[in-house]
């Protein structure tokens, strides 16, 4: 029973769901859980009506007691579902005239308006992690919540297989030791460790109840396919060909979403829909992470308000902020995973009931296969795994210098809370210890500069007493590191946006390049903006950013996997993707052979450019790279040879100048799981891989300042101050715990060394399938001309490929 639930709904004509009914009597029970249930079904509401019931319930128990404390702390990943959540909680108080406040507190929330939230808090405040951080740095955080009672994570399926996921553990474990009784909410979607990602959202001891609904939401997937088949295709080569598939589909929609995977894609993807349909100018629009707040508030108001017919975005747009009026979503390529695709899909139709109408349009012939892929994953249930950071000393430092600053901690105490923490839940007293040494005396090897002596230790507690220190570590609170960002201006001030600074390093005054959607020529680089001016030429650089690389999940690897098997099955039992590719499989089998389920297939080719060996574990990019530098170390120690290696998400290409010894290398076992590990670090430069994985270490650690807001640390010099860091640490304190964390990190994530070993594993029980074609085949092709394009980058690539594609289809 939850009167307040009872009659909003009522006034609604809405009926309440058995999942929101089950959540309130949870909540109403005083117990903690977790939520999931479908996008746009009102996961939102279950929480907050729960929310109030137990504030006021509590308010007639507390009577004469100043209520006026946090009550609930109501915490996001991005800025955008923030202001989405604010705006709907308080539509709630509102309609209810409930003299219940709620209060947003992001990045953009201006200080004046922090220091009237800090002396007069509302009941609820919607916040980001990096923000709770900054609040447990302030005088005074244990008073002020000192009366909290709730803590809600949303999405925190998006924040757990990441270090904000590790700030979000810290936080709580602070608060759960100043608030034994409090309750403890996440809301997710659905992953394949659901009941992992409760226990460590809810920490020890804490039995949380799990509460999923029943509801399976509608959902139409349909692969868009080109008019004519590319035997030999090669990555992007459809791409934005297939624009004018994609213009009916947003005729006929009310509203649609197109889905890229990275924010240059975004840009290429708006100026083609604009150069086919220049009348749509204003009905269409561009959003991504590097847009200014000003253009993407007012992009996701005219979503809200359906006055746009289509927006090109990227996974800025991926959470469950409410866009109604959106009835049709686009994903431009391959979604790299299951989850992703489903959480994009359920941006169509977020209303109970509604269908999710989704299209999958492939950018190369042979990732029309995924759209079959995605089918048959959806259709059986399969769902990717977040893993969860552990061990992330990094975020412990920093933890630590901001409860010193704040009211300071005890060790023991403090140690005790981190302990409770999933992440931490192997950490040592030794290991405590050093973290303590690394912020009181810069560790082992840096007690000589007096910058690192931060933190100081008067009768037991633990402080900064330096003001420096103090506001330098508060404008680096967090765990998103990224390239120096240089801002784009035009010259009247208007500003755009954020490129990274390697980008715009290589350009020159008069050159043009497309952001914002908008061709813009170069004027100048004034510290760290760069002034524009609007270019009416059609051709123009569109920058990358560096971290647009998405790996393959496993998931779908294996739903590939299973797609390839399905190829050898009569036709009639092929889904519409695997009919249209047949002639390009057939022309496969001519050339080689097809890949089969328990079979690995291996083609061994010689051309011009040298002796080619393809392999297709159909593992993902990521796993590939390290596969093929394993493979290429194991080679050259039975006859000495250099190598280079191409990778894509369905194999990966080793050449050299000299013939590869491959049968004899097979018969030694050349895909043995066996001394793996060992030849990881041979055939692997991991050290300069951790090199550069501990810049990020290092900035969130606080060992190198990243900047004042408005003048940051330019790249290089970041990465030369973290580099002479890791040096010093290597030569002089090799057990580090920051320096053992970079190895760990290259070897987990960047490796993912787990999956490959996997890999390896699976593999050494495949037959092997070792084929020598006369020439390149569809499969090897598209592997191929990834190294085309670095070896042929100074020239027409695109040319010399199309040539090369004509004479292997004669």
């Amino acid at each position: 029973m939850n009167s307040f639930a009872d009659v909003w709904f009522s006034n609604q004509r809405w009926t309440a769901h058995t999942f929101q009914k089950k959540t309130w009597s949870a909540m109403a029970k005083g117990r903690s859980g977790l939520l999931n249930a479908p996008t746009g079904y009102g996961k939102t509401m279950a929480i907050w009506f729960g929310v109030l019931h137990h504030y006021y319930i509590q308010r007639k128990v507390k009577k004469g007691k100043d209520a006026r404390k946090l009550h609930c702390l109501w915490i996001t990943p991005l800025r955008a579902l923030s202001s989405e959540i604010h705006s709907a909680t308080n539509l709630v108080s509102d309609d209810m005239a409930l003299d219940y406040q709620i209060g947003l507190r992001t990045g953009d929330t201006s200080t004046k308006l922090r220091q009237e939230q800090k002396k007069k808090p509302p009941q609820a405040l919607v916040t980001t992690p990096e923000s709770v951080h900054i609040l447990l740095a302030g005088k005074g955080y244990i008073d002020y919540f000192s009366e909290l009672e709730f803590v809600v994570v949303d999405e925190w399926h998006e924040l757990m297989g990441s270090k904000r996921g590790v700030l979000i553990e810290l936080a709580v474990s602070r608060l759960k030791a100043l608030n034994p009784k409090l309750k403890i909410w996440g809301i997710s979607a659905t992953i394949g460790n659901l009941d992992e990602a409760q226990d460590i959202l809810l920490g020890p001891g804490n039995s949380g109840v799990m509460i999923k609904s029943a509801i399976k939401k509608k959902l139409q997937i349909e692969t868009l396919l080109p008019d004519f088949l590319e035997r030999f295709p090669w990555a992007g080569h459809l791409g934005v060909h297939m624009a004018e598939k994609v213009i009916p589909i947003i005729e006929q929609s009310q509203s649609t979403l197109l889905f890229t995977n990275t924010r240059s894609q975004a840009e290429i993807w708006y100026r083609q829909l604009l150069e086919l349909k220049p009348e749509w100018a204003g009905a269409i629009a561009l959003h991504h992470g590097s847009l200014s707040n000003e253009i993407r508030v007012w992009v996701e108001a005219a979503l809200h308000e359906g006055s746009l017919k289509a927006v090109i975005c990227t996974s800025s747009l991926d959470l469950g902020v409410d866009f109604r009026p959106v009835d049709t979503v686009v994903q431009i390529g391959s979604p790299k995973g299951i989850a992703r695709f489903l959480q994009r899909a359920g941006r169509s139709g977020h209303q109970p009931g509604a269908l999710s109408r989704v299209y999958f349009l492939p950018t190369h012939s042979l990732e029309i296969m995924e759209g079959a892929s995605l089918k048959f994953a959806v259709k059986e249930g399969m769902m990717e795994r977040r893993i969860p950071y552990i061990r992330s000393f990094d975020v412990l430092i920093q933890y630590l210098v901001t409860l010193a600053i704040s009211e300071g901690f005890k060790a023991e105490e403090t140690f005790n809370e981190v302990k409770s923490t999933h992440c931490f839940s192997s950490i040592t007293k030794d290991e405590f210890n050093e973290c303590l040494l690394m912020i009181t005396k810069g560790g082992r090897s840096l007690g000589a500069y007096d910058e690192f002596h931060k933190v100081v230790s008067e009768e037991g507690v633990f402080k900064v007493t330096s003001r420096g220190i103090a506001h330098r570590h508060l404008l680096n609170i967090g765990t998103i590191v990224s390239d120096a960002m240089i801002q784009v201006k035009f010259l009247s001030g208007k500003h755009l946006g954020t490129i990274e600074e390697w980008f715009i390093s290589r350009m020159k005054p008069g050159d043009t390049f497309w952001f914002s959607g908008r061709n813009l020529e170069l004027i100048m680089v004034r510290e760290m903006q760069a002034i524009v001016r609007s270019s009416s030429g059609k051709k123009g650089a569109v920058p990358s950013w560096m971290g647009g690389r998405l790996p393959l999940s496993a998931d779908l690897g294996v739903a590939l996997r299973h797609s390839m098997d399905v190829i050898h099955q009569p036709i009639n039992n092929k889904s519409p993707e695997l009919q249209f590719l047949q002639p390009l499989f057939e022309k496969q089998k001519e050339l080689s052979a097809l890949p089969a389920e328990g079979t690995l297939l291996i083609e061994y080719i010689q051309t011009k450019y040298g002796y080619h060996l393809f392999v297709y574990p159909f593992e993902g990019k990521f796993v590939h790279e390290g596969m093929a530098a394993v493979i290429a170390f194991r080679l050259s120690k039975i006859k000495p040879a250099t190598f280079s290696i191409a990778t894509n998400e369905y194999g990966f290409e080793l050449l050299s100048d000299t013939a590869i010894p491959v049968e004899e290398a097979l018969e030694l076992g050349l895909f043995t799981s066996e001394e793996l590990l060992s030849d990881i670090r041979l055939g692997i430069n991991t050290t300069e891989m951790a090199r550069r994985r501990f810049r990020d270490i290092a900035s969130i650690a606080g060992l190198v300042f990243q900047g004042y807001p408005g003048k940051p640390i330019k790249t290089r010099h970041l990465q030369a101050n973290s580099a002479l860091f890791f040096s010093v640490f290597e030569d002089y304190d090799p057990g580090n715990l920051l320096l053992r964390q970079a190895y760990d990190e290259v070897m987990d994530f960047q490796l993912e060394s787990a999956r490959m070993y996997a890999a390896f594993v699976r593999i050494s029980t495949h037959a092997i399938n070792l084929t020598f074609p006369s020439k390149l085949t569809p499969f090897s092709f598209p592997i191929f001309a990834e190294s085309f394009r670095e070896r042929y980058s100074n020239e027409d690539w695109q040319t010399r490929l199309s040539k090369l594609k004509d004479r292997l289809e004669k």
